[in-house]
């Protein structure tokens, strides 16, 4: 893997992380995380308004990079692998787990038909 796309899986990740941030302190019409953790107070000083847009800009914006690193980080991981090469090594694989150790199952040939040796005695009363 590229150090092109482990710097862009770690964007991933902190632009999951600060997005769940930025939900998690929203203040929805039944009161969010701040009046969970006691903020349910009057103090407001700019306004609860404000801050909402700003909340509501920051997580579109943010959900927006968020799908476009992962579109990208796709299209850097498909591109490294050529699709011969990822079928060859696949098909390769399941041939050598799904067939047994071939066996030797042809019977034996049938046995070459005993013959009794010939009876070379002089019969009896002749």
């Amino acid at each position: 893997m590229s150090t092109l796309v482990s710097v862009l899986i770690a964007l991933i990740v902190i632009v999951a992380l600060l997005l769940v941030l930025v939900i998690m302190v929203q203040n929805p019409k039944g009161g969010g995380l701040s009046n969970t953790f006691g903020g349910g107070g009057g103090f407001s000083m700019g306004g609860v308004q404000s801050t909402n847009t700003f909340l509501d800009k920051s997580t579109w914006t943010l959900a927006t990079v968020m799908v476009g690193l992962v579109i990208l980080t796709n299209i850097l991981l498909t591109s490294n692998t050529s699709p011969g090469l990822k079928d060859t090594r696949l098909k390769n694989e399941v041939e050598n787990t799904t067939q047994p150790a071939q066996e030797d199952n042809t019977p034996a040939a049938p046995a070459a038909p005993v013959q009794a040796p010939a009876d070379n005695t002089p019969a009896e009363g002749k």
